[in-house]
């Protein structure tokens, strides 16, 4: 209801200033002066207009930065995540001095320049030299700004390799949840495929898969080491989802029928955020940040980043995917297949 009011309010005002408009062409006409007729004073008045709008302009942009530049990011809580936070204050660096200076002149240039019919304009039909010099600086910042840009890229994206990560997690997408998987004591992670979804087998791993009897899976939230590397691998089981996780500087797509990755060091456990931040409930959030359903915007995961003793602690009180009584009967169904082969290989012969 109140939006039909918002909008009922809006187009009446619409119709008001079209009337006032009206009103005030006729009133022109009746003074004997065209309704559209632009005047020296019409000119100047604008050309002050210009000068007042800049510095209206940017104090409002200069308002605009102090109040919510804090929130742009937040505080980078692992080793990549710096460097991408300094390629950003090298962009900014490099942005807004042309920002300001661009607009300065574009403003002033309408204040100095405005219309004198004493005046003709001068034709300035071409400049070899002027067309290289603002062709040139553009692209060589340009170039910088790729190649750094593509050097933090690259030292950011490329995977780890089985040896040189500390701990491998899977994380799985879902409408509308998240689950995290751990490879067990033999630190293999077990076969996985959508097809073999069913029942409490929420994550789809082969049960007869050995490899996947150890694994360990958590929800709600899972931990990390500090100053380990961590390499993770994303799953979606139904559509695609965006695993961003806003501190660590990681967002990776999750997509239905292939395997994504990334991977990061965190530098700050959960308690020291906590101090920087002044926030005693502070903790790092997996989010969803693609819009995959009704209850996207419900769609998290806490993460918890303690220290490598804490972290061994709590991994060996998780879940596996199979207990014992699972394995034995897998394995009791192995030695009556194998047995059920051998008669029948005997009573051939």
């Amino acid at each position: 209801m109140l939006n039909i009011l918002i909008l009922v309010a809006v187009v009446l005002g619409i119709i008001a200033l079209s009337k006032v408009v009206n009103i005030l062409e006729q009133a022109s006409t009746v003074r004997g002066v065209a309704p559209y007729e632009v005047t020296d004073r019409n000119n100047k008045t604008q050309a002050r207009l210009m000068l007042v709008f800049l510095v209206a302009y940017f104090a409002f942009v200069l308002y605009q930065m102090i109040a919510w530049g804090p929130y742009l990011l937040p505080v980078a809580a692992s080793e990549h995540g710096e460097a991408i936070d300094d390629l950003m204050n090298v962009t900014w660096i490099i942005i807004l001095p042309v920002f300001f200076i661009t607009h300065i002149l574009l403003f002033y240039f309408a204040y100095k320049y405005v219309y004198d019919k004493n005046r003709r304009a001068e034709f300035y039909a071409h400049n070899n030299k002027l067309e290289m010099l603002w062709t040139a600086v553009p692209a060589t910042v340009l170039l910088i700004l790729v190649l750094y840009g593509m050097s933090v890229w690259n030292a950011t994206m490329e995977p780890l390799t089985s040896d040189e990560s500390d701990v491998e997690i899977e994380i799985y997408a879902r409408q509308f949840d998240w689950t995290a998987r751990y490879p067990g004591e033999d630190g293999k992670f077990g076969n996985s495929n959508i097809r073999n979804i069913s029942g409490i087998n929420f994550l789809g791993l082969d049960s007869t898969d050995k490899n996947a009897w150890d694994d360990k899976y958590v929800k709600a939230e899972f931990l990390i080491p500090v100053n380990k590397a961590v390499q993770f691998y994303f799953r979606s089981q139904d559509v695609i989802h965006s695993a961003y996780m806003p501190h660590f500087r990681a967002q990776m797509n999750c997509v239905p029928g292939m395997v994504t990755r990334f991977n990061f060091v965190p530098t700050k456990t959960t308690e020291e955020m906590r101090k920087i931040t002044g926030n005693p409930e502070f903790h790092y959030q997996l989010l969803c940040n693609k819009i995959c359903g009704a209850a996207h915007y419900n769609m998290g995961m806490d993460i918890i980043v303690v220290s490598e003793e804490e972290y061994e602690s709590w991994l060996k009180e998780q879940k596996v995917f199979l207990p014992i009584e699972g394995r034995a009967s897998i394995k009791n169904k192995e030695e009556n297949q194998g047995e059920s082969d051998t008669e029948g290989q005997l009573s051939q012969l």
